[in-house]
């Protein structure tokens, strides 16, 4: 099971790496392109992630371990409203 650290830390990577991508994008005017499909996947992923510390808090919240906590699908968490 993942613990929020972990989970946190991925964060910061994630956002690290897209942050770059952004960057690299802006500075090259790059149009469609495998970036922006990584994008993409990071922006999920980071859904995802954000998804799991959320479900964890909940879960504590409620008295029951948070290890309980599971990733749910991309398509799952990005059908989300905002």
């Amino acid at each position: 099971m993942s613990s929020d650290a972990t989970i946190r830390d991925r964060i910061a990577s994630l956002v690290d790496l897209e942050r770059s991508l952004r960057d690299e994008r802006s500075d090259k005017n790059l149009g469609k392109n495998p970036e922006q499909t990584q994008l993409a996947d990071i922006e999920a992923e980071l859904d995802q992630c954000w998804d799991l510390l959320r479900q964890r808090q909940a879960l504590r919240d409620a008295g029951v371990s948070a290890d309980a906590a599971e990733v749910r699908s991309k398509k799952v968490v990005e059908a989300y409203l905002s």
